[in-house]
């Protein structure tokens, strides 16, 4: 498997959890005002997945370009 085939694999499971993080999320903004104190730890973790997901992406693009 090539680089650039195992990191579209990366990404597609990044995605995946990114978009499982912007549920907890969402479904906490549901739950308001309980449970508010989930708030922070649950917005980390979606902006953990997210940043992760753009700078996997960003090195995608890099190795394409390269090739």
């Amino acid at each position: 498997m090539s680089d650039i085939d195992s990191l579209k694999s990366e990404i597609k499971k990044l995605s995946a959890r990114a978009t499982a993080a912007k549920m907890n999320l969402h479904d906490l903004s549901e739950e308001l005002p309980l449970n508010w104190q989930g708030i922070m730890p649950t917005a980390e973790a979606a902006r953990d997945a997210y940043k992760e997901l753009e700078e996997a992406r960003a090195r995608l693009k890099a190795l394409e370009g390269a090739a």
